[in-house]
């Protein structure tokens, strides 16, 4: 990490990330760039990334729905593929903790905690709240090859087919999901700088978090 960028070193990509700016009394301002070890220290560190996905062949089968105007099953079967992709991305980074990583190969916990999140590490996806900013994901697909599995980004950023989840991998043992939250126009114009973009452009897709 570099103060609020994550310099991934094998692929020559900066992902670029913002900082809560809140006035805490019992917590620091977090950024994911914190659960990253600081290239100054000359260490090694090591960041996941996943695109996962149940979508194809959705809407086809939603439009045989349609014809027959049942409406019902449209929303079910939405629903239904939304939870499936939630489901593997879960599934997905189990994998990562128990085996491909093994930072936790003796993790077993039940269901329930799984469910509240007791493992170590965390997923966060690129438009939520921990990392605001949807654009980081078309770094991610590029890091990815995400064509290869048939999933796209819309102008918006979001993925297509719907039923589809992305996020980066932390294994940091303090690691943990937070909000953003509002930022000031200090932030969003050192923020613009470090991703190469006007100040007009990342207004437009920080907007919702700007003071």
């Amino acid at each position: 990490s570099d103060n609020d960028d994550i310099l991934l070193t094998e692929s020559n990509t900066k992902l670029c990330m913002l900082r809560n700016q809140r006035k805490l009394e019992e917590s620091p301002n977090r950024s994911l760039a914190d659960f990253i070890c600081p290239a100054i220290s000359g260490g090694e560190d090591y960041l996941g990334s996943f695109i996962v996905t149940i979508g194809h062949g959705v809407d086809r089968v939603c439009e045989d729905y349609k014809i027959d105007n049942d409406d019902y099953a449209v929303i079910m079967i939405k629903a239904l593929a939304d939870r499936l992709a939630e489901a593997y991305a879960e599934y997905l980074h189990l994998k990562v903790r128990k085996e491909y990583w093994g930072y936790a190969s003796e993790e077993n916990l039940s269901n329930d905690e799984l469910i509240r999140e007791k493992y170590r590490g965390i997923r966060p996806a690129p438009g939520y709240a921990a990392c605001p900013d949807h654009t980081e994901k078309r770094k991610l697909f590029t890091l990815l090859n995400a064509d290869e599995i048939d999933v796209k980004l819309t102008e918006s950023c979001a993925m297509y087919p719907a039923s589809s989840v992305s996020g980066w991998y932390f294994s940091h043992p303090e690691s943990r999901y937070f909000n953003v939250g509002q930022i000031g126009q200090d932030q969003l114009a050192d923020y613009a700088h470090r991703k190469d973009m006007s100040l007009e452009e990342m207004t437009k897709w920080l907007s919702p978090i700007l003071e």
